[in-house]
């Protein structure tokens, strides 16, 4: 879970400095908790919430104290994402905001989600605001976390959405030996790619529809999964087949000699990265290690200093929303 201290200026253009940033492992605790939370009833649920509330607000707490930060406007918050059914009509993110506001004594902002679904949106991806008026010089944002996403100008208007899974079908493998991640992809490095799961994962549906679209962990169980469990590979066969889909479906989003900014936990992943420099036909520099490591909190700041300022933070080109909007619900304490 990263927490970051950011500083925002406003001259014309925003400006940004990361002043302070740290990633809290979870407890084995919490991780169990969290894993089990999407087949847990609504009581459970709402337990939950506030449990995970109590966690975050402490942690925050935590990272005030160890860096002596004495000016803190307010928190963002994206909260832990349990469900997301856009096409449904709900989404549900734990980590309750009042119960962050009242153990931190600060304004909190959270459940950014929520409205743009209410809207008719996908209620994602949320990043793109900030890659619009933070990362304007870049052609394309790269996002590599367990899943990847994307966002670019298209006709004068921001384009994002989900290309497809990455880590979260990764890590869910690799686990299976007992790692919690393959380093820089040595495993998948050592595998060799089924042409047939390859050509199925291709195939599947959502990667033939157009935005504005989404995925969650609901498709990954009910399509991905069980497609790749149906072929009986070793683990290094379904990890280097897996991060060829990824390479493939990214070079069909991007297109050669862009300026493209990565970030996310799969920026460190070489053969991921080789792989997608392969089908592009080009080197991709990375930015500095924070800002792979925590631009997505950084832009949840960023979301968190719109909605105060009553500026827009969700667009309606990006979701699918009836209108432009500003999301996030603000609590004090």
């Amino acid at each position: 879970m990263s927490i970051c201290y950011v500083k925002f200026d406003y001259n014309d253009t925003y400006d940004f400095e990361i002043l302070k940033a740290i990633t809290y492992k979870y407890p084995d605790t919490w991780k169990s908790s969290l894993q089990n939370a999407f087949t847990a009833d609504e009581k459970s649920l709402k337990s939950l919430d506030i449990e995970y509330g109590n966690y975050l607000g402490n942690l925050v707490n935590r990272f005030i104290d160890k860096n002596k930060i004495s000016n803190v406007d307010f928190i963002a918050s994206h909260g832990h994402t349990i469900f997301h059914k856009p096409d449904k009509g709900y989404t549900l993110q734990i980590g309750n905001g009042q119960t962050i506001a009242d153990v931190t004594r600060l304004k909190v902002i959270c459940d950014f989600r929520t409205q743009d679904v209410n809207l008719g949106g996908q209620g994602a991806p949320l990043v793109p605001i900030g890659d619009e008026l933070l990362f304007y010089n870049y052609d394309y944002c790269l996002n590599l976390g367990g899943f990847v996403n994307v966002s670019f100008k298209e006709d004068n208007k921001r384009i994002a959405f989900d290309i497809c899974p990455v880590n979260i079908v990764l890590n869910h493998y690799v686990n299976k030996l007992g790692f919690a991640f393959d380093d820089k992809g040595q495993i998948a490095s050592t595998g060799k790619i089924n042409k047939e799961l390859f050509e199925r994962l291709n195939q599947l549906e959502f990667y033939h529809k157009r935005h504005p679209k989404s995925l969650g962990l609901e498709w990954v169980l009910e399509y991905v999964n069980p497609l790749i469990d149906s072929f009986n590979l070793d683990i290094k066969d379904i990890l280097r087949t897996f991060t060829e889909h990824v390479a493939f479906q990214i070079s069909n989003v991007i297109k050669k000699d862009s300026r493209i900014l990565v970030t996310g936990g799969g920026a460190f992943n070489d053969f991921l990265m080789q792989r997608i420099e392969f089908y592009l036909e080009q080197k991709i520099i990375l930015p500095s290690t924070q800002l792979v490591d925590f631009k997505e909190a950084l832009i949840f700041a960023f979301l968190g200093l719109l909605r105060v300022e009553n500026q827009v933070n969700c667009l309606k080109s990006v979701t699918g929303a009836s209108k432009d909007h500003c999301s996030g619900v603000i609590f004090m304490p």
